[in-house]
């Protein structure tokens, strides 16, 4: 438990007396699900338990999801009052968020805002990309530019105008570059950690409390090399 509780404390990458925005590694839980598992709100609370040697409980609350395949930036709040102004700040969409994804080589845009209309399936968690208005398909805009070339690989930066289930991965299979190790969408193969090549890189909001403007940025998953040459 100490080692995980140590690598924890390095995965914070800002804390202040109301928020703690963590980058999260591929593979871990945001939050229990049906799994089981044990997830990052568990973990953190735990963490500033014992850390902070606090007696009762630890409030903490999640503002806003990613995958669990996915790696990067998560948002929790350590206070009630930080929670529901975030939580607001987020249905007003005004925490920007900008991903990285690492995508096959093929010929696309260099640069270009995608307008599909997404439609989740329950049963096989999955979303169907419509590129008409459909019926309980909601609209899902992002925009796009490749950033960096590799051998093999393109990497593209994405910023969000809406935030839907698996929405980068389902528009980026719809236009013929799944995801890095995405199986799910359409990837040719897995990666070895189970991950994809998917990381929330960047967030930048006014702080609910003490209204400054933050920028966060989380360092790419350093254990991996394609992603390691994207970053330098």
């Amino acid at each position: 438990m100490h080692e995980s509780q140590n690598n924890l404390g390095q995965q914070i990458v800002f804390e202040d007396n109301h928020l703690l925005i963590i980058n999260k590694k591929a593979g871990q839980l945001v939050q229990g699900d049906k799994t089981g598992d044990a997830s990052l709100l568990d973990l953190i609370k735990d963490f500033i338990k014992k850390r902070d040697n606090k007696p009762g409980n630890v409030f903490l609350g999640l503002v806003h999801r990613i995958d669990r395949p996915t790696s990067g930036l998560v948002i929790y709040a350590k206070t009630s009052k930080a929670l529901s102004r975030l939580t607001q700040m987020v249905k007003n969409r005004e925490i920007k968020k900008t991903y990285w994804a690492v995508v096959a080589k093929e010929m696309i845009p260099q640069s270009q805002r995608l307008v599909h209309y997404l439609q989740k399936n329950e049963k096989t968690n999955k979303a169907t990309v419509f590129i008409k208005p459909t019926e309980n398909a909601k609209e899902s805009i992002l925009n796009y530019q490749i950033i960096k070339t590799l051998d093999n690989f393109q990497l593209l930066e994405i910023d969000l105008e809406t935030g839907r289930h698996h929405q980068i991965r389902a528009q980026l299979s719809k236009i013929g570059v799944p995801i890095k190790g995405d199986l799910k969408y359409g990837a040719a193969r897995s990666n070895p950690d189970g991950g994809i090549h998917l990381h929330a890189r960047k967030l930048a909001f006014i702080h609910p409390v003490t209204k400054e403007n933050l920028e966060v940025v989380a360092p790419v998953p350093q254990n991996d090399p394609v992603w390691k040459a994207c970053e330098q």
